[in-house]
């Protein structure tokens, strides 16, 4: 039992650092296509790279079909996270966005007690406090007076849409959910996602731009497809069966960290010195989290290339 929980945290910190480079990738990305552009393609890549294991089957197909109303209605949400995370990138950085990300957690729970009536416990309200606060030491550099001004970048605005739209995302997704397989509605998320993006681009007249990407950037898009999209899928789902929803949506809080010490890992980036103690706050915001939730299995749903969304699950009740 023991070694099938570890084995459960490193599935879900693998994940955590698949979804911190995606941050770093989509900056990489940003200034070579159009936001919507690069959203249509990933996702169009995806449900490709998805749609035969659901065609070779008969039952699989069948159940596209049924999910396929409630993956347009869920996807529009998804979309738009990262139409904003593509536009935010042009003028923020990837560390202010996986920072921007912390806050997902405490809106969507604050979100659900209105429209879930799930409530929050205490030792996970203080959790979700540690983790604003490190959120806000990064994103203001430790600066007081820029906190109490709210001196924001115009991406870190643009991204707190995105960050809303995630909400959206996640409480669609609770409120939508038929016991749908995790493949199954996955894919019909990104069939809908596609519908949407394609949509957009026509509309408004779009420029693709595929062609402006380099072997680097087909590599980078790559990576967003097979890691950050599919592979967290099947790993977050894996450690959330044995963990339960609270300790894998704990792991949430090391993106910042994630993020800055990744670039310092593979290209010798440095790190300011004066963004430590809010990475070493939302490190201690997912130690306080795994601290104080219970191990209980779960066979609940977990977001595509996001983060868990059993938030409303029953160990947040208990």
């Amino acid at each position: 039992m023991f070694m099938q929980t570890w084995h459960a945290h490193l599935r879900v910190l693998l994940a955590t650092l698949f979804i911190a480079g995606s941050f770093i990738v989509s900056a990489q990305l940003a200034p070579v296509a159009p936001a919507a552009s690069l959203t249509l393609l990933r996702f169009l890549l995806a449900a490709i790279l998805m749609l035969p294991w659901i065609l070779i089957n008969a039952e699989r197909r069948r159940k596209l079909l049924q999910a396929l109303p409630r993956g347009l209605i869920i996807s529009l949400f998804y979309s738009l996270f990262f139409i904003c995370l593509f536009e935010a990138l042009h003028t923020t950085t990837a560390l202010n966005t996986s920072t921007l990300f912390t806050l997902v957690p405490l809106i969507t729970s604050v979100l659900g007690i209105w429209l879930l009536h799930t409530p929050i416990r205490r030792p996970q309200a203080c959790s979700y406090l540690l983790g604003i606060l490190g959120a806000l030491w990064v994103i203001f550099e430790g600066n007081p007076s820029r906190a109490l001004a709210l001196q924001l970048n115009q991406g870190d605005k643009i991204f707190l849409l995105g960050v809303l739209s995630m909400c959206a995302y996640s409480l669609s997704m609770k409120l939508l959910y038929r016991g749908d397989s995790i493949g199954v509605l996955t894919c019909a998320i990104l069939i809908g996602g596609a519908f949407w993006m394609g949509l957009a681009v026509w509309l408004v007249d779009i420029p693709l731009q595929w062609q402006n990407l380099g072997p680097n950037d087909r590599l980078a898009m790559a990576y967003l497809v097979v890691c950050a999209t599919l592979g967290s899928v099947y790993l977050y789902q894996s450690g959330s069966i044995q963990l339960g929803p609270q300790k894998v949506m704990a792991y949430t809080y090391l993106n910042p960290a994630a993020v800055t010490i990744l670039p310092w890992l593979f290209i010798g980036a440095p790190i300011a010195a004066v963004l430590w103690p809010g990475i070493l706050i939302s490190c201690l915001a997912t130690w306080q989290l795994q601290r104080t939730t219970k191990v209980t299995a779960s066979t609940s749903l977990t977001a595509p290339s996001a983060l868990p969304l059993n938030t409303f699950d029953r160990d947040s009740r208990e």
